[in-house]
């Protein structure tokens, strides 16, 4: 029997772009399958083609739905791909979501560089014919000899890990864990991260692995003290927010902090349509909550809704709450400013001394909001110049993935069966970092894998 493989496609050197291919028991299975976002070069190496033929994968598993991991299933099946994707059905609902929101972008870039649209809402509807759910917990087989574990990751609604059982042709096994995106456990709604258990080799995403986020009441904490210090100024407080799971912990720790009378009572804009479709989402699955948001609900608290909430459906209702007199809240998309409703907040914002862009979540190498993370006091709008007045603050504790300390604790939840960790999704320092920490640390072989390089397992 030929040994087991990875290749790791793209996803390493990089924090986007999740797309791994692993080979056993003769089928050829993808790990994720996502855009590469962010970078100056991103729009180019999405159009590049995949470093293996679309028609010979067999299975793709969708460790979550964030678009740095579906964001190119519609370029794989109009590739050729017709084998089956797996994921759990939280997963399934919200890249519907996110793959027909992508899809608006898309053509706005091609049409923008006289280039065709990478996909279509044609192509987006060839994909969910092949999508088939699996559960949590549940040991699935996906051909003799191959069977896959989903463990919850805790990093979004529906997020999972999935640990490949392998047997040889004796009859010995091996288990191989991919992580995709790891929560930043204890999180305000979602169940902590699973252990790693008793796998042989563990692919594993490093985002923040050279550096550590706030304690969760440091992060709460700063958070009351931006949103008052900006609406005492009487200012607009601007998060750029991604639409899941940052979306609905924001309007969580909102409705605490109004209900608990921590800040004043202001209009506060949820402005993404994408983002209130997946507030729905998670409000229909609260048994996938932590106990304390889950008694919270069953107490009877809405806990993404509070007086003055506006949820904005249009664009020119978009364009309208620049202009209301006032301090107020604005929630957009997306996270990174790179698209979405954000940016024409930013342009009206970003010049204002009373204001606040605040941004807390990741940022890519070459996004907007890595320019503001990184202090500049000009950047570049819609082709116009526009002066950063505004105050910047940043806020990495509402991070959805693990801080260097918690990756490597998540790492000494394995068995001294582990055999080698794969470091994966991160820029290139912050995965060198963790993969020393964990040979230091740990006394557990790590290494960064090269992109398109067979690895043995």
């Amino acid at each position: 029997m030929n040994p087991n493989k990875i290749t790791f496609c793209t996803g390493v050197g990089t924090v986007t772009g999740a797309n791994f291919l692993f080979e056993a028991g003769g089928k050829r299975i993808l790990v994720d399958c996502g855009m590469v976002q962010g970078e100056r070069v991103a729009q180019q190496q999405n159009y590049e083609p995949f470093g293996y033929e679309a028609s010979s994968i067999d299975i793709l598993m969708i460790t979550h739905a964030h678009l740095d991991h579906v964001g190119r299933i519609p370029k794989l099946v109009k590739e050729g791909f017709k084998g089956v994707i797996y994921s759990t059905p939280e997963t399934q609902e919200l890249a519907l979501l996110v793959l027909n929101d992508a899809v608006n972008i898309l053509t706005m870039e091609a049409e923008q560089n006289g280039l065709e649209p990478l996909y279509t809402v044609d192509d987006v509807a060839q994909v969910f014919p092949l999508w088939k759910n699996i559960a949590y917990h549940e040991k699935f087989e996906l051909t003799p000899g191959v069977s896959v574990f989903l463990k919850d990751a805790g990093h979004i609604l529906g997020s999972s890990m999935f640990e490949f059982s392998v047997k040889d042709s004796n009859g010995q096994g091996k288990k191989i864990l991919f992580t995709g995106d790891l929560g930043n456990s204890p999180a305000p709604l979602l169940r902590d991260t699973e252990p790693v258990g008793d796998v042989d080799y563990l692919i594993m995403e490093s985002v923040y692995g050279d550096r550590n986020h706030n304690t969760r009441e440091n992060r709460l904490e700063e958070f009351t003290h931006v949103i008052t210090e900006t609406l005492a100024r009487g200012g607009t407080l601007v998060i750029p927010a991604f639409s899941i799971d940052r979306t609905q912990v924001l309007l969580y720790e909102l409705n605490n902090l109004v209900k608990d009378k921590k800040i004043p009572s202001v209009p506060v804009f949820l402005d993404s349509p994408m983002g209130e479709k997946a507030t729905a989402i998670y409000r229909a699955s609260t048994e996938f909550f932590n106990e304390a948001a889950q008694k919270q609900i069953n107490g009877g608290d809405d806990v993404f809704s509070f007086p003055h909430l506006t949820f904005v459906e249009s664009q020119r209702e978009s364009q309208g709450i620049d202009h209301l007199n006032g301090a107020k809240i604005i929630l957009a998309g997306s996270g990174m400013s790179v698209g979405g409703r954000v940016i024409g907040h930013e342009q009206h914002f970003l010049t204002d001394p009373k204001s606040t862009i605040l941004l807390v979540g990741y940022q890519a190498s070459g996004s907007l909001g890595r320019e503001l993370a990184d202090g500049g006091k000009k950047v570049t709008i819609h082709g116009q110049k526009i002066e950063v007045k505004a105050h910047i603050e940043t806020l990495y504790g509402y991070s959805a993935h693990k801080d260097g300390d918690h990756l490597v604790e998540f790492v000494s939840t394995g068995t001294n069966k582990l055999k080698e960790v794969f470091v994966v999704m991160g820029e290139p320092g912050a995965s060198m970092h963790l993969a020393q920490r964990l040979n230091d640390e740990l006394n557990v072989k790590a290494i960064v894998p090269e992109r398109m390089k067979e690895y043995t397992v």
